[in-house]
């Protein structure tokens, strides 16, 4: 069949792909002159000597859909069995049973499991193009009460263009910051994707509304998968573990939204932000990250032509970050780790 398929004009390792057998294999039987070219793979077909009859099978079957055992998985029904002094096979065998048979399907009361799959993959080449948002407690006095703030980022440039600290969570709240990070960001119809994770306040019938009115495409991460959604979370564990977070909790509502705001001021404006070649994101937002970056460049180039001997190879590179990934699909990603990994060995 492999030979036929080669004259075909099929290339062999594909040929042996179909029929599940190792193309190493074959050529090791081809080039074995003593035993011929032949297919040694055994013929006989085994079969277990412990193997359930069909009628064994059918009574696994009927026990399983009978009115007394109908509702419940293989895992209860072994036991109940047992303690009526009757074994008649391992749980393993039941399933194994009930799988044959396309019956071992969901039996509990809440709804099945759905698959769930990856969100799409979203690239940013420039700012206003993607954002991404969560909303993080913030302690209060009172055990078990919070505040919650509301944080926008822009993923390309990192920066905060939008926040506010109230103390309920709801998709009204939400909305009306979004409403307001559009008028001043100057935000046309149809340029900027959202992404979030899937709670209420995201997908509230209010938020969803302004959303729409407003011309932003939402984007939404898998249930509790917090990967997808990486940006906010990074964000949130840089606010929470800076030096100056309150190790106790916030006295008032007020508080709360002041020391917030000396947070954004220093994100922002101060903060050197690793993956964006350490300018702010402030910087990277107003498009001012290139300029500086080649005169980083030239201070570097000029260090080395003034003392060449403490430099064994190129200076360090700082070509400006043009792409930000949300989500990539696994050959962006292994492309992207490569180029982190060589930027920083040069």
């Amino acid at each position: 069949m492999v030979a036929e398929a080669v004259v075909a004009g099929a290339s062999q390792w594909r040929a042996c792909e179909v029929i599940t057998l190792s193309e190493r294999t074959l050529q090791r039987w081809q080039n074995d002159k003593a035993e011929g070219a032949c297919d040694r793979r055994p013929s006989r077909v085994q079969t277990p000597k412990n193997r359930l009859s069909e009628l064994e099978r059918q009574r696994v079957l009927a026990i399983a859909n009978s009115p007394e055992f109908g509702h419940l998985p293989p895992s209860q029904i072994v036991p109940r069995l047992v303690d009526q002094g009757e074994y008649i096979a391992s749980e393993s065998t039941f399933y194994r049973v009930l799988k044959a048979a396309n019956q071992l399907q969901h039996r509990g009361a809440e709804k099945p499991a759905k698959p769930r799959h990856k969100p799409r993959a979203l690239v940013a080449t420039a700012p206003g193009q993607l954002f991404s948002w969560d909303i993080t407690y913030l302690p209060t006095p009172v055990m078990g009460i919070y505040f919650y703030l509301y944080l926008f980022m822009d993923i390309y440039s990192r920066k905060i263009v939008g926040w506010q600290v109230y103390e309920t969570e709801s998709s009204e709240l939400a909305s009306e910051v979004m409403r307001d990070i559009c008028v001043r960001e100057n935000i046309a119809p149809k340029q900027v994707v959202l992404h979030s994770d899937n709670g209420s306040p995201m997908k509230g019938a209010t938020m969803l509304a302004t959303l729409q009115k407003l011309g932003v495409v939402p984007s939404f991460s898998r249930p509790a998968c917090s990967n997808d959604n990486p940006f906010s979370e990074s964000l949130f564990k840089t606010l929470k573990y800076r030096p100056a977070y309150p190790q106790g909790s916030f006295e008032s509502l007020m508080a709360a939204r002041q020391w917030v705001g000396t947070f954004v001021r220093w994100y922002n404006e101060e903060h050197r932000h690793s993956a964006i070649q350490f300018v702010t994101p402030a910087q990277r937002h107003a498009g001012l990250d290139g300029a500086l970056l080649r005169k980083r460049a030239e201070v570097y180039e000029a260090a080395k032509a003034a003392r060449p001997e403490r430099w064994s190879g190129d200076t360090r590179s700082w070509a400006p970050v043009t792409t930000v990934h949300l989500n990539p699909e696994k050959s962006v990603r292994s492309v992207s780790n490569y180029l982190r990994q060589y930027l920083q060995i040069v």
